[in-house]
């Protein structure tokens, strides 16, 4: 979870980059879990109510919220928290639920009815741009929310790797890992992503089916797990029945000769488009780089995926704090698909890789 004091300094570095302002007024959902830890759970009954967060030029928080996502705003981390009742069990709702903090907070703070992240709002640009800046350099909360999202994913692939096997339903292995994801997490988790049978190029991922998997398939399992709304993304590929073939085999050792490549490019300075075209030239040396049809790896925090990204066309450069993925695939029909997949983050030194899980096609 994030803590108070990085929340606290990620607010300070808000209200510094706009001083002019004077009270500023936050109510998109990624805004309120980077600055306030208040997120929403998706399970519970408040998860279409939401909330608001103001921010005073001192620094001052204020989170004003709809009282039935208490439990989530209680967790937030913030200097005053202010409920607004729109339904109390006994009377009807008061309106529509979607207005119920506009009528009780955005008419009423000081902001002149503004909302500084709505899209229509004048400031909404400049304050997008700092955010989507700020947020490439997680700090060491983040990082620690990010590697519990990982510790809970990795409990899930160590269950895919332990009881894919032929038979199953692409579902069946979905509800397996979400279920071991969901114990290793100690309450319900989000849990999505690829959890496909990849013939080759036709299907290089997707939502589980209810497709039967049958021995000598290649299963691409490529998932997240969201916690307090940041995310893993890593990936492994098995093959059903554990006997891969020697083309298999082929394509998984040329997968981890790639992703090699590319971790030695990570390092704070470091162009992505050298990230990726280090991964790209492992296959082009073996002749597979046709076969090899997205991006590298991508960043990765409370969206994804976000900046910085590995691709053709990159144009950005890797920065201290940077939360990356690496993701060579190869997909050929008559084989397979694979695609394997680590977690970094650039440090001063290079990077420090997150994630743990085993890679292996059996």
């Amino acid at each position: 979870m994030l803590t108070s004091e990085g929340c606290r300094l990620r607010r300070e570095r808000l209200v510094k980059r706009f001083p002019k302002v004077g009270p500023l007024l936050l109510n998109d959902s990624l805004n309120l879990r980077y600055f306030a830890n208040c997120y929403v759970d998706p399970f519970s009954q408040g998860a279409d109510f939401g909330a608001l967060l103001l921010l005073q030029p001192d620094g001052r928080s204020t989170l004003y919220y709809d009282a039935r996502v208490r439990a989530s705003a209680e967790a937030s981390h913030v200097d005053e928290l202010v409920p607004i009742e729109w339904y109390n069990g006994s009377s009807p709702g008061d309106g529509p639920p979607r207005l119920a903090l506009r009528h009780h907070v955005v008419d009423r703070v000081g902001t002149n009815g503004r909302i500084h992240d709505s899209i229509t709002d004048p400031l909404a640009k400049d304050v997008w741009q700092y955010v989507e800046e700020a947020r490439r350099a997680k700090d060491a909360d983040e990082v620690e929310q990010l590697r519990e999202c990982i510790r809970v994913a990795e409990a899930g692939h160590a269950w895919g790797r332990a009881n894919v096997k032929a038979g199953m339903t692409e579902l069946h292995v979905y509800d397996g890992i979400f279920a071991a994801c969901t114990q290793a997490a100690g309450r319900p988790v989000i849990v999505y992503g690829d959890f496909a049978v990849s013939p080759g190029v036709s299907r290089q991922g997707g939502m589980p089916t209810r497709r039967v998997l049958r021995d000598g398939e290649m299963m691409i399992l490529d998932f997240s797990v969201v916690m307090q709304g940041y995310r893993s993304d890593f990936t492994n590929t098995v093959v059903v029945g554990g006997r891969p073939s020697p083309e298999q085999e082929r394509l998984y050792n040329l997968c981890v000769s790639a992703l090699g490549a590319g971790e030695k490019a990570l390092r704070p300075g470091a162009l992505c488009l050298d990230v990726y075209n280090a991964v790209r030239e492992a296959f082009v040396a073996a002749g597979v780089a046709a076969h090899f049809p997205h991006h590298a790896g991508h960043g990765l925090g409370l969206s994804h995926p976000e900046a910085p990204f590995f691709v053709p066309h990159a144009t950005q450069t890797l920065i201290v704090g940077d939360v990356v993925t690496l993701e060579p695939g190869l997909y050929v029909d008559g084989v397979g698909g694979i695609r394997i997949e680590h977690n970094y983050l650039i440090t001063k030194d290079g990077c420090t890789r997150l994630t743990n899980h085993h890679i292996a096609l059996s």
